[in-house]
């Protein structure tokens, strides 16, 4: 790899038919040694993606390497808000993996956009609260630019799927933000799963 790179004919970039370059394919299997050499040349493409719209950041998070990860949001000439044909986000996996590491990564970039949706209108927060990751929810939280009442294309919020799920924890940390909206109106007591959620 290294003898190859040191050429200035050879072009870095070059894709296979499924459009996986180089460096998309080994952020995709995890050689964090091949993608920091990769990135060291200044014509490499850091989110180029293959032919389902997936970057190497995305395959990063999809495959849980945080190594990797690190190594492309080095470089800042890509967006890390690029999604699949499915509307994922890097950090819609994360969060979906309760992937906390990941997560924190990707929020220290300033452009990252948490409230970005997939194609189903759920957003990183969505998913933490449906799934009952409450550290990934509560880095989420943290940011103010977070919108906590964002709802899916069902209109249910992730406080509803938290309450819906049976997820205290989450449920908790949701209502101790102040413009989070409770699932029905005050003074109500709303039943979900075997569990009371009282919204006064």
């Amino acid at each position: 790899m290294k003898l190859l790179l040191e050429r200035d004919d050879i072009d870095p970039n070059k894709a296979c038919k499924n459009g996986q370059t180089p460096l998309l394919r080994a952020a995709c299997v995890g050689h964090e040694g091949m993608v920091k050499l990769l990135l060291e040349r200044d014509d490499v493409d850091p989110g180029r993606p293959d032919a389902y719209d997936r970057t190497p950041l995305w395959w990063a998070a999809y495959t849980r390497n945080e190594g990797v990860a690190k190594l492309l949001l080095g470089r800042d000439d890509f967006d890390p808000n690029e999604p699949d044909r499915s509307g994922w986000t890097p950090l819609l996996w994360a969060a979906l993996y309760g992937q906390e590491g990941m997560v924190k990564l990707l929020l220290a970039r300033e452009d990252i956009n948490p409230n970005k949706p997939d194609d189903q209108g759920r957003v990183p927060l969505w998913y933490a609260a449906l799934n009952g990751h409450e550290g990934v929810v509560k880095l989420l939280l943290a940011r103010d630019d977070v919108n906590p009442n964002k709802p899916d294309k069902y209109g249910q919020t992730p406080l509803w799927e938290a309450t819906h799920n049976g997820k205290e924890g989450v449920v908790k940390l949701l209502l101790e933000r102040d413009d989070v909206n409770p699932p029905n109106n005050a003074n109500q007591v709303e039943h979900h799963s075997g569990m009371l959620l009282r919204t006064a």
